[in-house]
């Protein structure tokens, strides 16, 4: 039974060793010559303006989370897709009620001003 699984096994083994060396190489390969120039913080070309610890508003934040739930909620939609011929009126009445979830939600987050920038 567990014969099935040694090439899985090796496989996942090569993965992590190939990780581990291409992830290390540039230590031995790369030159190490540190100068204050490379040490020093990189923004766009420009010297930074304001310290790196600066707060973010948490609009930020929010439109980032609600970003992230919808777009892994979509997700869902592709398997629904592909097997929809053989889902039936069933599986048509499941995806028709998640999406007007997802569509209350929607409307629940632009009634009360979350994607919109101040």
């Amino acid at each position: 039974m567990l014969e099935s699984y040694i090439p899985i096994f090796i496989m996942i083994g090569i993965g992590i060793l190939m990780g581990v060396a291409m992830g290390n190489v540039n230590v031995l390969l790369g030159p190490r010559r540190p100068s204050e120039e490379k040490q020093s913080t990189y923004e766009s070309g420009m010297e930074p303006v304001r310290s790196a610890r600066e707060r973010f508003p948490i609009k930020f934040y929010m439109v980032a989370m609600l970003f992230i739930i919808f777009d892994i909620e979509v997700v869902f939609l592709y398997p629904w897709a592909v097997t929809y011929k053989s889902l039936g009126i069933s599986g048509f009445v499941t995806m028709f009620v998640f999406i007007m979830v997802l569509l209350v939600g929607y409307a629940y987050i632009w009634r009360k001003g979350a994607l919109e920038w101040d």
